[in-house]
């Protein structure tokens, strides 16, 4: 179930809100300009589902953002349980950062969460299967998949160079409780 915290970010900071009703969570979400879709969930997909498999499993879903929006890319991440490599890719998307293009993932499987920083704080989206969301270029934002990750997201590009952040170098994320927290 997809879970919205909005913290407020005087100090100390706290908790303004908490809910996992989707109605809520989609109206606080477009209030700040984010997008925010439920999918259905393909049911069909082994575990080690290949990137084509995955992309074709949700080709109309797929087709009809990159025709509304212009997006000219899409591939599939996968993080798994015990990766080699989970420290050093969660601590690449630990701070708060920007891109020219807008971020769009669409959790096939697991869950992370989206640190969104609006003028009335910051609102904290854990994802999980079947949510979408899309982050427009120049929202100040980070990503935690949590210690010991576990996902698949199909992401959308403009570019298809793909994923460039700019780091704004605010200490904010360190403020703020990890996606378990």
């Amino acid at each position: 179930m997809t879970r919205l915290t909005i913290f407020g970010l005087d100090q100390p900071v706290r908790r303004l809100e908490d809910t996992e009703d989707p109605r809520r969570v989609e109206r606080a979400l477009s209030g700040i300009g984010i997008r925010y879709e439920r999918w259905a969930a393909a049911t069909a997909l082994p575990a080690d589902a290949s990137e084509p498999l995955v992309l074709d499993a949700y080709r109309s879903e797929v087709g009809r953002l990159k025709a509304e929006c212009g997006y000219r890319a899409a591939d599939v991440v996968r993080l798994r349980r015990g990766a080699e490599n989970a420290a050093a890719a969660r601590a690449k998307f630990l701070d708060e950062h920007i891109h020219d293009e807008d971020e769009v993932r669409f959790f096939v499987e697991g869950r992370g969460a989206f640190y969104l920083r609006a003028e009335s704080g910051v609102h904290r989206v854990v994802c999980e299967r079947g949510d979408l969301l899309g982050v427009p270029a120049g929202t100040r934002h980070w990503f935690d998949m949590g210690p010991d990750p576990e996902f698949t997201a199909i992401r959308l590009f403009t570019d298809p160079a793909g994923w460039v952040a700019r780091f704004t170098g605010d200490p904010v994320a360190r403020q703020l409780p990890e996606i378990d927290g």
